[in-house]
């Protein structure tokens, strides 16, 4: 995540942390759990990561953007939870930031609580970030926060899941963009209804 993404993630936090708890979909070796947990400390919220730690597709052997130090050898499976929980209490936010370890789509069956803010960074391709937004979108409180990374209009530069979620959500009428800043969309919820 960019500094300027990660600031705009903080400052939007700060905002719509005050409306109820935050949530992060997808939460890896915590860099954007860091941001949200400082805005969580300003506004008196807490952020609730979500994320197996298993690694979405793009970290697995072979691929791009795939980390061999966080490779599990006992199992032989990617796990950045330790990577996570190092990076949380480094920042000094294991009061503000709570860790559900277990898969988004089992976790959203199970969840009661309104959220002032979801954050969507979890698995890239269409089928995990559209479970992410129909399991976890009805639970933004209206006035509450929607909010995508890594939204590109132009597939050149990136994957078009989050993309077409982002552009449904702006469709259902339910959602309305408030902020854009790189492949950051902010959009407010605004009506009943996810599409």
């Amino acid at each position: 995540m960019p500094p300027a993404e990660g600031m705009a993630l903080f400052e939007t936090a700060c905002v719509y942390g005050t409306r109820g708890p935050i949530c992060e979909i997808g939460s890896y070796c915590g860099k954007s759990a860091v941001y949200l947990g400082a805005a969580a400390r300003v506004c008196g919220s807490v952020v609730v990561t979500v994320d197996h730690h298993r690694g979405s597709e793009e970290v697995q052997p072979g691929w791009a953007h795939h980390d061999p130090t966080l490779m599990d050898v006992m199992f032989g499976k990617m796990d950045s939870l330790p990577v996570f929980r190092q990076t949380i209490a480094s920042a000094g936010l294991e009061d503000e930031v709570i860790a559900v370890v277990g898969g988004s789509e089992r976790v959203a069956r199970l969840w009661n609580t309104p959220l002032g803010m979801l954050f969507i960074d979890g698995g890239h391709s269409d089928g995990p970030v559209t479970a992410d937004y129909e399991g976890w979108a009805p639970h933004v409180v209206v006035g509450g926060a929607l909010v995508f990374h890594d939204v590109f209009p132009d597939p050149a530069k990136g994957g078009q899941g989050p993309y077409r979620v982002y552009r449904r959500a702006l469709e259902s009428g339910a959602f309305e963009e408030r902020r854009h800043e790189g492949s950051l969309r902010v959009l407010e919820r605004v009506g009943a209804g996810i599409g």
